[in-house]
């Protein structure tokens, strides 16, 4: 249940702390006292989308806490979420609004809108001043039923959405073989010329980086061979033979003659050490031209099959592998066409087979309900109301089935039942959506459901089965109703006041717990208007006997 509400800095609201109870709490405001405020903010924390003109004026953002109490049921969903409430079963959310973006908390921890709304799905419902419009689409009403009877539908429902799921796989297979028999003959052929052109290149692993790393070996020692063959060619000492001839004749005429002799045979000696080195490399070493052109040619070829079918040889041998499976289809179409046909009836007769259960299962628990929502109905006032269930095949199945079921109602004695769209008013449909969730009410797993304006266009004997119905099912939850009903109020297992006030030129609005006599008056507001006589106030403490006595006769 909802313990605690925290807002601060929304809309009218500066600050408002507000701590909730078990059982019927009720919220009761003036006209335009911001009690649709409240259920906003709820709303805002649960994951709706904020606007940054619900941040107060005069403040930089704008913040909702909810402290909810976890049940045993709700935990174990709960940590199948990830989420663990402490020791005492306390699981706080939280959002904090600010005008260019918002952050949602589940104990802390940030979530994303989605997990935050699995989440709180568990936890709360709130039931809109126009979510019974809802009751407009026929899908609701299956929806309704299904919730219904759950223990009897979910099993035949889960085992229907995975079949389906296989189902779908075979029909949408069967929808791409095509029938095209010219069509798949050039395929065919196709692939066979790919296939055969990716086994003759006999691709290896790792064959693409030893090569690579072999033409730079030959690259770079053909750039070697030609330096070498050049020192070869600049050490020839024929001209410095020649010039030591001329010097040796004229040496013993001058000393320094003879000095550049000596320097010449040095020179001489140097450049025919050098010559003999350079032979020898250039002797010892060879060039093939023709396995560098070998080498080049393999690595194109790789390279060529790398640009048509992938960009590593390990994706063309995946590619291959696609494609050899792509023409065993082709070359096996019928085979496995009478295959997939064989599998796809056999998994439609299953599925037909559970849907005509789930159907059947539906129209039996379809017949308890109508029944339950018509009682439910004439404790709201619909004296001579006829309500059913209507059931239509679909055309087509669907992961929840084939059925598409309708309500039906008639309100008046000798009218014909007719879809609830066409008859019903908006009062109406508010009533009937009441009945049903007070029908579902032992059904409904989740915790806390929240009432904004149930009492919209109803008054009177009317008003006091509302109130009745509301009593009934905050038996098993916590129910939080805004209501301007005093017939409502009266049935208060706790009651908060809704007021707003202005301080230094800043409206504001608060929320408050009343106590016994305040509750009383707050019923003689309601019941007296402006003026509240002792006459009025004493009606009051009548109304709220006689709703405690109501709510003890429901109890025994």
């Amino acid at each position: 249940m909802l313990l605690e509400l925290h807002v601060k800095n929304l809309a009218l609201i500066k600050q408002a702390d507000v701590e909730l109870g078990e059982g019927l709490n009720i919220l009761t405001g003036e006209t335009g006292a911001g009690k649709s405020i409240l259920i906003d903010s709820v709303s805002l924390a649960l994951g709706r989308k904020a606007s940054k003109e619900m941040i107060r004026s005069d403040a930089e953002y704008a913040y909702v806490e909810l402290v909810f109490s976890v049940e045993e049921e709700q935990r174990a969903k709960l940590e199948a979420l990830e989420v663990f409430p402490d020791e005492e079963g306390l699981l706080v959310i939280s959002r904090r609004i600010m005008p260019n973006r918002s952050v949602s908390r589940i104990n802390d921890e940030t979530v994303t809108a989605a997990r935050l709304r699995a989440v709180t799905g568990l936890l709360i419902d709130i039931h809109g001043q126009h979510e019974h419009q809802s009751l407009l689409h026929i899908a609701r009403h299956l929806e309704i039923l299904d919730i219904y009877a759950k223990s009897r539908v979910d099993g035949y429902k889960n085992k229907i959405s995975e079949l389906y799921k296989q189902y779908r796989g075979l029909k949408d297979a069967l929808a791409k073989l095509s029938d095209d028999a010219e069509s798949r003959r050039r395929e065919t052929d196709f692939l066979r010329f790919e296939l055969n052109e990716i086994e003759n290149a006999a691709l290896k692993n790792g064959e693409e980086e030893t090569l690579a790393a072999a033409l730079a070996r030959l690259e770079s020692g053909r750039q070697i061979l030609a330096a070498i063959s050049a020192v070869y060619e600049a050490a020839d000492s024929s001209a410095v033979s020649c010039a030591l001839g001329e010097v040796g004749t004229v040496a013993g005429l001058d000393e320094s003659v003879a000095a550049i002799r000596d320097q010449l045979y040095d020179a001489e000696a140097v450049l025919n050490d050098i010559r003999h080195a350079a032979r020898a490399y250039l002797d010892e070493t060879e060039f093939d031209e023709e396995e560098m052109a070998r080498i080049r040619e393999r690595l194109d070829a790789i390279r060529s099959m790398e640009a048509k079918y992938g960009a590593t040889v390990e994706a063309v041998q995946s590619a291959y592998e696609k494609k050899r499976q792509r023409l065993d289809e082709l070359e096996h179409f019928d085979e496995r066409r009478a295959k997939l046909e064989e599998e796809y009836g056999q998994v439609r007769g299953c599925l037909e087979k559970l849907c005509g259960q789930l159907s059947q299962a539906r129209r039996e628990a379809a017949g308890e309900l109508a029944d339950h929502i018509r009682e439910a109905l004439v404790d709201l006032n619909f004296l001579d109301v006829r309500f059913s269930m209507e059931f239509r095949r679909l055309t087509q199945i669907g992961p929840e089935g084939w059925d598409e079921a309708e309500f039906m109602i008639s309100t008046n004695p000798g009218e014909p039942l007719r879809p609830l769209a066409a008859v019903a008013s908006g009062g109406e449909l508010s009533r009937i959506m009441l009945a049903i969730k007070t029908v579902l009410a032992d059904s409904d797993a989740v915790p806390t459901l929240i009432f904004d304006e149930i009492d919209s266009g109803i008054s009177g004997r009317t008003a006091q089965k509302v109130s009745e119905k509301l009593a009934i099912i905050s038996r098993n939850h916590q129910v939080i109703c805004i209501t301007h009903l005093p017939q409502i109020a009266a049935m208060a297992d706790c009651h908060y006041e809704i007021a707003k006030s202005v301080s230094q030129g800043k409206t504001a609005t608060r929320i408050r717990a009343l106590n016994e006599t305040e509750m009383t008056d707050e019923l003689a507001r309601l019941l007296g208007g402006a003026e509240i006589t002792d006459a009025v106030r004493q009606n009051a403490r009548e109304m709220k006997k006689l709703a405690a006595e109501k709510k003890e006769k429901q109890l025994s």
